[in-house]
């Protein structure tokens, strides 16, 4: 009831965005982690081949983000979100009508390529509503975000007792819908013509040596983020020896999410710079990883335990970080330039996450051949803990917007050829 209530004090195109993002969570989650069983178990291609077709969806998407981001400032959010949702709408119907290799690998591209829009244009376009609130505004984003990859798996795999296609058919419904309603009800908004080209705007943003840093040092949190589809849910099996344990960690995070999240940031936003609980929240994201290294590979109610435990601490982490982040990153340019703040920002978080997936994939199979099985969660741990160090040493530094300039040392005073 309090999301509710929150969510009423926001201007219309705030909650319809809000809306949006559970929408194109469920119809997101609902689809693809079923995608690469539906390529092996129904097509019968090779896991060589299904890596292509998923490696182009997520190189589309990560690659382009840097598009979207741009095309939301000089077109305007709205129909970039618009494109978006329509272009997702045809790339999961083609998932659901193509079993060939050319038709499957255009519906990833244009999957991905449809995220690669609407992801930085929904970001800039709330945080422009937002005004002052973005803090708020983005704690309720995390919140459907989250309520969305929940229902999305759950759903999918109702669906997938039918059949694939019904699963992908149903998800392109849920786009054309989203599509529709955006193009009917959200307001447009006048859009200052641009004095720059792209390339300029796109050198003033990766010439920003404060932004840089700052994307740099949140690599750890989309690294960890990402493990909630990886280690996590395979900790979740270990610990279970149930294939569908995996639910329980979005169960905890969904819950905790409802729970806690408006609350934690309304108390931190009024209790010192965003910097520092940002760092704080990397710190949590990072410490959540050692309970379940005291139980890798271990079965029963403690492990089980301290599994969910950590999960639940990773949630808290990323709940306390997330709505900052996204309230920071607008301040470290001119507004005309949020949606390519976004759309590089989240080029950087891309890469850090495919990277940071490979080197915890790399520690899991080491882990698995020399019996050190804690490895993954170590590394995943010491992460989280540098990037929470990079972020303090920015805030310190008066790096980040908001942040108080750093003090200047006192100049020395003469007195009779001394100093004191």
């Amino acid at each position: 009831m309090r999301t509710w209530r929150e969510m009423r004090g926001f201007p219309f195109a705030v909650r319809l965005l809000l809306v949006n993002q559970l929408g194109v969570n469920t119809g997101f989650y609902l689809l693809i982690p079923y995608l690469a069983t539906h390529l092996t178990d129904n097509l019968g291609m090779s896991a060589a081949v299904v890596g292509i077709v998923l490696g182009v969806r997520n190189l589309s998407q990560q690659g382009l983000f840097i598009i979207g981001g741009s095309a939301a400032d000089r077109l305007g959010a709205r129909g970039v979100i618009i494109a978006g949702c329509a272009l997702r709408t045809v790339g999961f119907g083609l998932f659901a009508l193509g079993d060939g290799l050319p038709v499957l690998l255009a519906a990833s591209v244009l999957s991905g390529l449809a995220g690669a829009l609407f992801n930085p244009a929904v970001r800039a376009y709330l945080a422009q509503e937002a005004g002052e609130r973005k803090a708020e505004a983005f704690a309720l984003f995390n919140v459907f975000a989250t309520t969305g990859a929940l229902i999305g798996p759950l759903l999918g795999s109702a669906l997938l007792l039918v059949d694939f296609r019904t699963s992908a058919l149903t998800a392109a419904g849920i786009f054309a819908v989203l599509t529709v309603a955006q193009a009917l009800v959200l307001p447009a908004r006048k859009v200052a013509p641009s004095r720059t080209g792209v390339l300029a705007d796109w050198r003033e943003v990766v010439g920003n040596r404060d932004f840089v840093a700052f994307a740099l040092a949140m690599v750890g949190m989309y690294t960890l983020e990402n493990q909630l589809y990886l280690l996590l849910p395979e900790g979740a099996r270990q610990a279970t020896g149930w294939n569908g344990a995996a639910g329980l960690v979005f169960l905890v995070g969904t819950l905790a999410n409802l729970a806690l999240q408006l609350h934690l940031t309304r108390t931190l936003k009024s209790r010192g710079a965003r910097g520092r609980w940002i760092a704080v929240g990397l710190a949590v994201m990072g410490l959540a990883f050692l309970p379940p290294a005291l139980v890798s590979r271990h079965s029963g109610p403690a492990a089980v335990a301290l599994v969910l435990l950590g999960a639940l601490l990773l949630y808290l982490g990323i709940m306390i970080a997330s709505p900052f982040v996204m309230e920071l990153i607008p301040g470290f340019g001119r507004p005309e330039l949020t949606g390519t703040y976004f759309g590089i920002f989240y080029v950087v978080s891309g890469i850090a996450a495919a990277v940071g997936s490979t080197v915890v994939g790399w520690a899991m199979d080491t882990g698995e051949r020399t019996g050190a099985h804690w490895l993954p969660w170590v590394c995943c741990a010491l992460a989280g803990l540098a990037s929470a160090g990079g972020v303090a040493l920015l805030q310190r530094r008066g790096a980040l917007p908001g942040s108080p300039e750093p003090t200047p040392a006192p100049a020395p005073v003469a007195d009779g050829g001394r100093t004191r």
